[in-house]
């Protein structure tokens, strides 16, 4: 399988599958001298840890990780930072009657085609349980990107059609609810949706929102390597997500330039926008406002109801899936948003720095 790896410079290649003995990634390129442990890695995990909630699925995993490699005396070395997160708590035979069928929603007809054969517990590297090495690999992105003042925040903007009010904004109720929405009023809403959902047994879909903070201007590698291009390959990638938006997003086609365009200001002497309905980006580069932008989760696919699917005798059939699932995606998965952001985000930081001639000259005179 090709694919695993992601990144220019700073680039991560997570492995291994939701009931394998463990989940990891590596990361090549990383700058030697940051302070990194692994409480910095562990308080990511933590947020999109199963067994958290009742939105969550009940499979029960401390997902404690190892830094195996790439650390001395509490700081990064420049060479590959090896991390390890085992897998403790796998019920296979939960998954034994898929190994005959398709389940719908699932990816298990694709690989089956592509492979010849699947990993049909919990999904193989299909599974969420793969977003793992992501996070832990996100961690160490945003530590660094936190050294440069920029801050990448993710979170809830909607569960199924119940929205957050930006006029509600409150970054701490997200991260102490259980749907991750900074708006307590939309949140309860979203709760007692959830709620129904589990009763009439479905699940439900959402969107995560994330917006990076004290970008400088200039970051992007046109043409086919655009920072919101690179975005888009990088939280397309994750599984569920079946769109991507930045900025005003859909809604642009059906603007006026008029109404769309981001007037230009001076403040200060800092060259500002009135607006920013391009979400932070222009011509592929980042223009030094907030970068803006959104992913679209489906429901979960694995859901309690009677369905009709075929089986590998290509023989229509009808199937009542159990084991342990989440019944929304969204909540747990405001984490992966993020650490694919900063992932990305770092990376084309380090590209910028052989753009210009003068910078690098300034660089190696000093």
């Amino acid at each position: 399988m090709s694919g695993s790896t992601f990144g220019t410079l700073f680039k991560i290649t997570t492995w291994g599958e939701s009931h394998g003995a463990g989940i990891g990634v590596v990361v090549d390129g990383c700058p030697a001298g940051l302070e990194l442990c692994t409480k910095d890695i562990q308080k990511f995990l933590d947020r999109r840890r199963p067994g958290a909630s009742q939105f969550a699925t009940q499979r029960k995993e401390s997902d404690s990780v190892e830094l195996l490699s790439g650390i001395f005396e509490g700081r990064t070395t420049g060479t590959p930072i090896s991390m390890l997160i085992r897998n403790t708590s796998q019920r296979s035979s939960d998954y034994n009657d898929i190994a005959s069928y398709y389940r719908p929603g699932h990816a298990d007809y694709t690989f089956d085609q592509k492979y010849g054969f699947r990993d049909y517990r919990g999904g193989g590297r299909s599974s969420g349980r793969e977003t793992i090495g992501r996070v832990a690999a996100g961690a160490v992105a945003a530590k660094l990107l936190a050294e440069l003042g920029i801050v990448v925040t993710a979170y809830t903007h909607a569960i199924g059609g119940i929205e957050i009010s930006m006029d509600n904004f409150d970054l701490e109720e997200a991260r102490k609810n259980l749907t991750g929405m900074p708006d307590k009023e939309a949140s309860a809403k979203a709760e007692a949706y959830l709620k129904e959902c589990m009763t009439n047994l479905d699940s439900a879909g959402g969107i995560v929102a994330c917006k990076v903070s004290n970008m400088p201007t200039g970051i992007g590698e046109p043409v086919f390597d655009k920072l919101d291009a690179t975005l888009a390959k990088a939280i397309l990638s994750i599984g569920a997500v079946k769109a991507f938006e930045i900025g005003d997003g859909v809604n642009v086609s059906a603007a006026n330039g008029s109404t769309n365009n981001d007037s230009f200001r001076i403040c200060d002497g800092i060259v500002t926008k009135a607006t920013n309905h391009a979400g932070g980006i222009l011509g592929g580069l980042s223009d030094g406002s907030e970068i803006l932008l959104k992913a679209h989760f489906k429901p979960t696919p694995s859901i309690f109801q009677k369905q009709e699917t075929i089986n590998k005798n290509k023989e229509e059939i009808s199937i009542q899936i159990k084991g342990r699932h989440d019944p929304i995606i969204v909540p747990r998965a405001v984490v992966v948003v993020e650490a694919m952001t900063a992932i990305t985000i770092l990376d084309m930081l380090l590209q910028n720095m052989s753009a210009r001639v003068d910078k690098i000259k300034e660089f190696y005179h000093h």
